[in-house]
């Protein structure tokens, strides 16, 4: 019985390193990513693709 606890208690450590080295790297990735300044956005509200129904013509 230990010994199956052993080996799933070895599995755990390693899935959470290697959980926490995808994390690190994630979270470089988003420091070196740079926000797009505002006068490159849309000013029209209505051209955006966001929402659910984003994809439907006016109604």
């Amino acid at each position: 019985m230990t010994d199956a606890k052993d080996v799933r208690a070895a599995r755990l450590k390693a899935a959470l390193r290697e959980n926490l080295r995808r994390r690190k790297v994630q979270g470089r990735g988003r420091a070196e990513a740079q926000p797009a300044p505002e006068a490159d956005r849309a000013a029209d509200p209505e051209t955006e693709a966001s929402g659910p129904d984003s994809d439907k013509s006016r109604l």
